[in-house]
């Protein structure tokens, strides 16, 4: 279940299918498959077959993934630890915020701690003048000037195959996650998602 909240508050909960009807979707080019029908090229004779103890070592890898499960659901590899920036905020505080705790972007609440936006280091500069990371010239504008709103957030147990088809289709590096009252728990960025295909295997995540 994916929502869309904005300056107003909430305006849309649906489906991801549902949610494709709310804006225009970017077209993704499918990826060609390599070698002949779809195969990929053999190298058989060219590769050293493992000896016993490296299949060994596998297996017991293989093994100990398989209790752990695969990774899939967007609680597993959201932050819980969201750092947030207040739409009545400076742009200038605002981007000390972003530099300070070395991220990218950042939801944006309103007076009542409710999400309205997300604000990026690209939004930030719209109004601010950066040389050798320093701040040398603002517009004096507030976050909600510049912000993206309204914003696509989704529940914690939703499948992160489906927050990362969002990100591409909306252009977006982040989806903010919430409880089932609206309330700000998470945010799942693509590093976020990067970072568990890397770090967390089985790759069973992409069955």
């Amino acid at each position: 279940m994916f929502s869309v909240y904005g300056i107003s508050g909430p305006i849309f909960s649906g489906s991801l299918e549902d949610l494709t009807r709310v804006r225009p979707l970017h077209s993704l080019r499918a990826v060609q498959p390599i070698g002949e029908e779809g195969e990929a090229p053999s190298f058989a004779g060219l590769v050293r077959q493992p000896g016993a103890e490296a299949i060994r070592a596998y297996q017991d890898m293989i093994h100990n993934d398989q209790e752990r499960g695969p990774l899939y659901r967007a609680e597993q590899v959201m932050q819980r630890r969201v750092i947030t920036v207040a739409a009545s905020d400076d742009v200038a505080q605002a981007w000390r915020t972003l530099q300070e705790n070395h991220i990218h972007q950042a939801p944006v609440l309103d007076d009542a701690a409710r999400l309205i936006g997300v604000v990026s280091e690209r939004n930030l500069l719209t109004a601010l003048n950066i040389e050798a990371e320093r701040i040398i010239e603002s517009l004096g504008r507030q976050v909600r000037d510049v912000m993206t709103t309204p914003v696509v957030a989704t529940e914690p147990l939703t499948d992160i195959r489906l927050i990362a088809t969002v990100m591409l289709d909306h252009d977006v590096d982040g989806v903010p996650i919430v409880d089932d009252n609206g309330r700000l728990i998470g945010f799942v960025s693509r590093s976020d998602i990067l970072r568990a295909v890397v770090n967390d295997p089985p790759l069973s995540l992409w069955r």
